[in-house]
C-alpha cells in the first residue's frame, strides 16, 4: 500500500513496473520503505544491478577501474568515469552489488582526489570546484563506498564553504588555499564571475546530508548551517541567487532532468534542504508547492532537462512523463511531509 502521507499517489504502480528495474528498486525502498532484507527489495535490487542502465554502464567500464580514458576522469562528458560514478549514484547502484563498483570508486579517489582532500578535474588543487566536490561526495556515499579518503574530501568541503585555515588564491605558496575556480567562501566560483553559485551549493549541501549525523564535526556543521543560510537567502522558488554572467536566473533552474550532473533545478535544491531536516521550514513552502504542482492528472512529471546521446543510457523523451523525474519528486514530497 502506498503512504498515505503523500499527496495524489496514482503514479506508483507506474513506478513499480517491471519494464524499468532500476526505478522499480528505488520505488520499493524510497517510497513504499520496505527493510533492506526483504525479498521482494533484494531481488529488485539485483535485477537492477543486473539489467538497464546500471549494466549498461558497468559493461562501458574499463578493466582498469575508469571510463573512456585514464586519469581524473573529467572528459570527455558525459561519458568518463566521473559521470559515470555520478549517473551509477543517481540509478541506486551500491559497491556491495558488484565488485566493479567498488573497483570504479577506487580508480576514482586514487586519481581524483588530491593529499588536501578536493576532487579535481585535472588531477591537481587547482582543478577543484564546488559542483565536482559536492557531486563525487555525494556519490561515493550514495553508493556505499568506504573508504577513509572521504573524510579529508569532506573536510575540504567544508573549509572551502567556511574559510576556516583556507589562504585566499593571492596566497600561492600556501598549502591550503582557494583557486581560480573555488576562489573563496560561501560557494564563491569562478565560474560564476566570482560570486556565490547556488549550482554548486546544491551538490555541497547535498553531499552533506547524506553524510551520518556521527561524522558530522564542529567544522562541517558550521559549513551545514552556512549554507542553508545561503540556499534559503532567497525565496528557492525564485532562484534568485547571484549570476554573474547574467541579471536573470538561469532557466534551467525550473527543468527538471535526469540524471543530474552541474547544471541544477530547483528540485535538487529541495532534495538538499529537507535531506538536512528542512522540509517543514516555512521559506521551502514556495519551493514544495512549484514541484508538486508540476505533476500532471495522472500524477507524473515531465522529463525537461537531459543529455540525450550525451551520457550513457536513454532515460527517456523530453516533455514527456517521466520514471526517474517522477520517482524524484515523489521521493523529496515524501521527505517533506
Amino acid at each position: 500500500m502506498f503512504p498515505q502521507n503523500i499527496p495524489n499517489s496514482t503514479a506508483l504502480p507506474w513506478l513499480l513496473q517491471d519494464d524499468s528495474p532500476g526505478v522499480r528498486y528505488l520505488a520499493l525502498m524510497d517510497i513504499l520503505d520496505l527493510p533492506k532484507n526483504d525479498p521482494e527489495l533484494e531481488a529488485a535490487r539485483r535485477k537492477a544491478h543486473q539489467e538497464g542502465p546500471i549494466a549498461a554502464i558497468l559493461k562501458e567500464m574499463d578493466t582498469g577501474g575508469f571510463w573512456i580514458k585514464s586519469g581524473p576522469g573529467y572528459n570527455p562528458k558525459y561519458f568518463s568515469t566521473v559521470w559515470a560514478i555520478i549517473s551509477l549514484a543517481q540509478l541506486g547502484a551500491l559497491v556491495s552489488e558488484d565488485e566493479r563498483i567498488g573497483k570504479a570508486c577506487t580508480y576514482l579517489l586514487d586519481h581524483a582526489l588530491t593529499k588536501n582532500g578536493q576532487f579535481s578535474h585535472n588531477g591537481t588543487p587547482g582543478g577543484t570546484i564546488d559542483c565536482l566536490q559536492g557531486n563525487l561526495c555525494w556519490s561515493l556515499i550514495e553508493i556505499g563506498c568506504d573508504d577513509i579518503r572521504l573524510e579529508k574530501a569532506f573536510e575540504w568541503m567544508a573549509r572551502s564553504v567556511t574559510g576556516d585555515g583556507v589562504a585566499p588564491v593571492k596566497e600561492k605558496h600556501a598549502e591550503i588555499r582557494y583557486y581560480a575556480y573555488k576562489c573563496g567562501p560561501n560557494f564563491m566560483c569562478g565560474a560564476n564571475n566570482k560570486l556565490p553559485c547556488a549550482w554548486g551549493a546544491a551538490k555541497v549541501m547535498l553531499a552533506f546530508s547524506r553524510l551520518p549525523i556521527e561524522k558530522r564535526t564542529p567544522l562541517i556543521e558550521n559549513a551545514i548551517q552556512q549554507g542553508v543560510n545561503f540556499l534559503l537567502s532567497v525565496d528557492p522558488a525564485s532562484a534568485g541567487y547571484p549570476n554573474g554572467w547574467s541579471s536573470k536566473p538561469s532557466g534551467d533552474w525550473w527543468k527538471f532532468g535526469f540524471p543530474v550532473f552541474y547544471i541544477t533545478d530547483i528540485l535538487q535544491i529541495a532534495e538538499a534542504l529537507v535531506g538536512l531536516s528542512y522540509g517543514h521550514d516555512p521559506r521551502l513552502a514556495n519551493t514544495l508547492k512549484l514541484i508538486a504542482d508540476k505533476q500532471d492528472q495522472h500524477g507524473c512529471w515531465p522529463l525537461e532537462f537531459a543529455y540525450p546521446g550525451k551520457t550513457w543510457g536513454d532515460y527517456g523523451e523530453k516533455k514527456k512523463p517521466n520514471k526517474w523525474v517522477t520517482l524524484r519528486a515523489l521521493r523529496l514530497l515524501k521527505k517533506a511531509i
